[in-house]
């Protein structure tokens, strides 16, 4: 009856968010839809009721409250299951490491749960305790529903992302199944020239011709 799921949702049902005074960046980033926030502030008003009129009155209203509600909430402590299963297999109590990074106007938390140097799970939320809880559900998950056993399961290797390669000529020339065949490539490659022969030694050389005179056509000596 008393967990933060539940206190949240009769704090809706008030619409005790918009009472809410907040700082400027919380109020943007949606601190008023928080629940941590919402079931503190339906504490505070149960808490006024009983200072205002007694332990009785206190204890009615919050019982007529809970009554109307559509369905209880039901608030499951991860981190605490994950504590009991944590100690009984590895001896060890788990521990997490968090961190927070802002994502347009809202801040998003990371968490990632230890026990002994292997990560059991990793959990994101709009506050550190969100995504713990988140972290040790998905470990629970991960360990088999808290069942007991004897060696604790080894992280799975993310694989290492491979760089493609430009495809080659063969592969880009090669036809796909079911498409048509490529044109194959001719290379011309010319004759080769023959190669000059020289003169034979037997024949002899020409004799230069005797010079003639223009206008008798007399050999000139």
């Amino acid at each position: 009856m008393v967990n933060t799921n539940t206190l949240a949702q009769m704090a809706e049902q008030l619409d005790l968010g918009s009472y809410l005074y907040l700082g400027k960046g919380i109020a943007k980033g949606g601190g008023r839809n928080l629940k941590s926030l919402l079931a503190n502030a339906f504490e505070a008003v149960l808490g006024a009721v009983f200072l205002d009129a007694g332990y009785d009155a206190a204890y009615h209203y919050y019982l007529n409250r809970y009554r109307s509600l559509p369905a209880p909430a039901q608030d499951e402590n991860f981190k605490g299951r994950l504590q009991q299963v944590a100690q009984e297999r590895f001896g060890s109590t788990p521990f997490y490491d968090s961190e927070g990074a802002r994502v347009g106007n809202q801040r998003e938390y990371t968490s990632v749960v230890f026990a002994g140097a292997e990560p059991l799970g990793t959990g994101h939320g709009a506050t550190k305790q969100e995504a713990e809880q988140e972290a040790a559900r998905a470990a629970l998950q991960g360990l088999g529903d808290g069942l007991v056993a004897k060696a604790a399961p080894k992280a799975a290797r993310t694989p290492r992302p491979r760089k493609r390669r430009a495809p080659s000529a063969r592969t880009a020339a090669s036809p796909e199944e079911g498409s048509a065949p490529a044109a194959e490539t001719l290379t011309i490659v010319p004759d080769p020239e023959p190669e000059p022969q020289a003169a034979p030694a037997s024949e002899p050389e020409a004799l230069p011709s005797p010079q003639r005179s223009r206008q008798f056509g007399e050999p000139l000596e």
